[in-house]
């Protein structure tokens, strides 16, 4: 997780598939897509190498390619959410419940970004 105190938002990531990233480049990448019905939760980590694993070793296996986004969420509203250890020490994930995303796309400072891509 990386915090930039100047402007009071936090860094995330969030490893994703082709289908999602074009919803969200649809949004002018501006907002997370809806989760799907069998999606609880939507899950940014908080560390940019869990989120590579993620999208090299799960994504590209099951659709070909996997993209690793990069977005700034004010801290003060991230807050609600509890940091969700998922293994070791820095798999760490912040599950934010199906049924926010239009709150959680409010509280978005900037555009998402795609860093690294694999395929």
């Amino acid at each position: 997780m990386v915090q930039d105190d100047e402007t009071a938002t936090t860094v995330p990531w969030r490893p994703t598939g082709p289908e999602e990233l074009a919803l969200v480049r649809e949004s002018g990448w501006r907002a997370w897509p809806p989760r799907l019905p069998d999606q609880p939760i939507c899950y940014p980590v908080l560390d940019e190498d869990y989120a590579i694993k993620i999208a090299r070793d799960w994504n590209v296996p099951h659709s070909g390619v996997g993209y690793v986004t990069r977005f700034r969420v004010e801290s003060a509203f991230l807050a609600r959410y509890p940091v969700r250890r998922a293994g070791g020490r820095t798999i760490l994930e912040l599950w934010v419940p199906a049924g926010e995303p239009d709150e959680f796309n409010a509280h978005l400072v900037g555009p998402i970004e795609v860093v690294p891509e694999f395929r």
